[in-house]
């Protein structure tokens, strides 16, 4: 088993909170994991890459090469024209639509999504709304990490702990705010696969989603799997 991943976004949108999480549960797994140093975060907006990769045999690499990501994972839906080149045949882009404009004449929304959707695998994930119905709009990292979980082969409630260990320290709201993020991500992703399976297209799928009410996503959101209590 191996598993190679990008992570994109800009600077302030925890990045390095993603990598954290994956790596994390890897490692309680027994799996190897290699991570490498997250570029710009030294500017708040400017661009971030970190490569992350785990695997139950020993990795000696920690880039992930070109065409061999199985999953990228963006934050931002610019962010991952960047990276997309690095997608394995058989890989996916999990994107967020909602976009950071930290740039002069940034691209409209529509024109990236469909460039998102004319790759072979991709999950459109309305991560504001979702990190929002978590209960903060800070959480939009965690609603992504949820969304990727299925394609890494990381369960959701193996990241609890380390989102646990990661937001203790601020309140134990918090901590329940992130939880429910990454379950919210994961649910959406669900449901936008399955429409999209059934040939929604891109924006059905995506519209389809959106349709939903917030009961009902927080139902399944609590019903995927129960929270953790402890580390």
């Amino acid at each position: 088993m191996e598993k190679n991943i990008i992570l994109a976004g800009v600077g302030g949108q925890g990045i390095l909170s993603i990598a954290f999480c994956i790596c994390n549960a890897a490692l309680r797994k027994g799996w190897n994991f290699k991570q490498s140093e997250v570029h710009g975060m030294s500017q708040r907006g400017g661009a971030v890459e970190s490569h992350v990769r785990v695997a139950d045999k020993a990795i000696h690499s920690d880039m992930v090469p070109m065409g061999r990501a199985d999953v990228v994972l963006s934050v931002e839906p610019l962010e991952v024209l960047r990276y997309a080149h690095f997608v394995a045949p058989n890989g996916v882009l999990c994107v967020s639509t909602s976009p950071f404009i930290n740039i002069p004449e940034y691209p409209s929304l529509d024109s990236l999504l469909d460039k998102v959707a004319s790759f072979p695998s991709y999950v459109l994930v309305d991560s504001k709304r979702l990190a929002k119905l978590a209960g903060s709009g800070y959480a939009e990292n965690m609603v992504m990490l949820g969304s990727a979980a299925t394609y890494m082969n990381i369960e959701v409630p193996d990241f609890d702990p380390f989102i646990k260990m990661l937001f203790s320290k601020k309140s134990e709201r918090i901590v329940e705010v992130n939880w429910r993020a990454v379950r919210l991500g994961a649910v959406a992703t669900q449901m936008f696969a399955k429409h999209l399976d059934e040939g929604a297209g891109a924006m059905g799928a995506l519209k389809a989603v959106e349709n939903l009410s917030d009961d009902i996503l927080m139902e399944q959101a609590e019903t995927l799997n129960p929270m953790a209590s402890t580390v």
